[in-house]
């Protein structure tokens, strides 16, 4: 991934810290198809805090790979607060590591509605002390700038959950 030169540098920024306070990562992306983790993998020595990622854009990739409860995207939506923990705690357990990230989202330029509008992101950084979540409305800026803003929020959240 060619990433903008201020979130390679969050993408460094992060993989230094990680591996300084010697914890691992992962990722689960819906809306980012990936981004999140091609930006932390451009940075030499991310193998050594980074698992990988869960790309789980279909519903039923969040169910089989990383555990969601159907009835959570039944109730919920898939892009809501219960399903970006979910995703981030299942991402966490599967993997086995310190701290996951999950974010699930509507980039458009379809699909948006009054309640889930374009632009409207769910993160959730699930760490040894619990699950943060965080919701962003990035408004309905196009398809590539709302999957980008994804990536530099998501990847601040987790320094932000690694270096309280």
């Amino acid at each position: 991934m060619n990433a903008p030169r201020d979130i390679a540098e969050i993408a460094r920024n992060l993989v230094l810290l990680a591996t300084e306070r010697g914890v691992t990562l992962a990722s689960a992306e819906s809306c980012t198809g990936g981004l999140i983790s091609g930006a932390i993998t451009a940075v030499p020595g991310s193998s050594v805090p980074f698992f990988g990622a869960y790309v789980t854009y279909d519903n039923r990739a969040k169910i089989a790979m990383i555990g969601v409860e159907e009835s959570l995207i039944e109730v919920h939506g898939a892009v809501s607060a219960p399903v970006a923990r979910m995703m981030a705690e299942g991402a966490r357990a599967t993997a086995q590591v310190d701290y996951a990230v999950a974010v699930t989202g509507i980039a458009g330029p379809s699909g948006g509605s009054e309640d889930k509008p374009i632009g409207l992101v769910h993160f959730a950084v699930a760490g040894p002390v619990g699950t943060e979540h965080a919701e962003q409305r990035f408004g309905d800026i196009g398809r590539d700038a709302v999957r980008e803003e994804t990536v530099r929020f998501a990847l601040e959240m987790l320094i932000g959950a690694i270096q309280p």
